[in-house]
């Protein structure tokens, strides 16, 4: 059974993008997944990114047709410029973390309910109110927006470090088996392709 390492970041609108394809590709494969929330911003400052507000006005004008249309092929709707974005991802980051330690809900509910929100309700992911409120309606404790806060925060950082150390450059990232590295929400049906053994 392979296993997944999925770095990803609530800012991110294509890993929002591409949430509801892993799920179906873990699901035909059976893999085990990490989910490995991080601050993607220090993670391009680390890798030699740029964030997004220090892009060229052509790259910048460029990504948003890019995820009109991409949004369009994957069928989900979205908000190229939400109300609330960028906003502090750690709470919701650290909610993630909480509930993927806790168990016993929808963990891939969870990270698509708070994508959803930023990207389809303009709500505030860094707001406490819309934490509980994706964890509960995946199944989770809402109270997990505050008890894992410790551990979430600590976790949240040695991702960062893990992902700098794998060799993750971006998000959504997916490595496999601690080897095979997948890129961006158009590299799923790779990863698929990989995973049945035609890659």
């Amino acid at each position: 059974m392979a296993h997944i390492d999925y770095y990803l970041s609530v800012l991110s609108p294509f890993h929002y993008l591409a949430g509801p394809r892993f799920r179906e590709v873990v699901a035909r494969h059976g893999a085990e997944v990490t989910f490995k929330p991080l601050d993607i911003m220090a993670l391009f400052d680390r890798t030699g990114g740029v964030r997004p507000a220090e892009r060229h006005p052509s790259r910048q004008a460029y990504r948003k047709q890019d995820l009109r249309r991409q949004a369009s092929k994957s069928g989900l709707p979205i908000n190229i410029q939400p109300a609330h974005w960028p906003t502090n991802a750690a709470p919701a980051s650290y909610a993630i973390i909480a509930a993927q330690s806790a168990g016993g809900g929808d963990l891939f509910g969870l990270v698509h309910a708070i994508s959803h929100a930023c990207w389809v309700e303009d709500k505030d992911i860094a707001e406490d109110d819309v934490i509980k409120a994706a964890l509960e309606q995946t199944g989770f404790d809402p109270g997990l927006a505050f008890s894992g806060m410790l551990a979430g925060a600590e976790i949240y950082s040695r991702n960062l470090e893990d992902a700098v150390e794998a060799g993750v450059f971006g998000a959504p990232f997916w490595v496999v088996d601690g080897a095979e590295h997948f890129w961006g929400q158009d590299r799923v049906e790779d990863l698929d392709l990989f995973l049945s053994g035609k890659l």
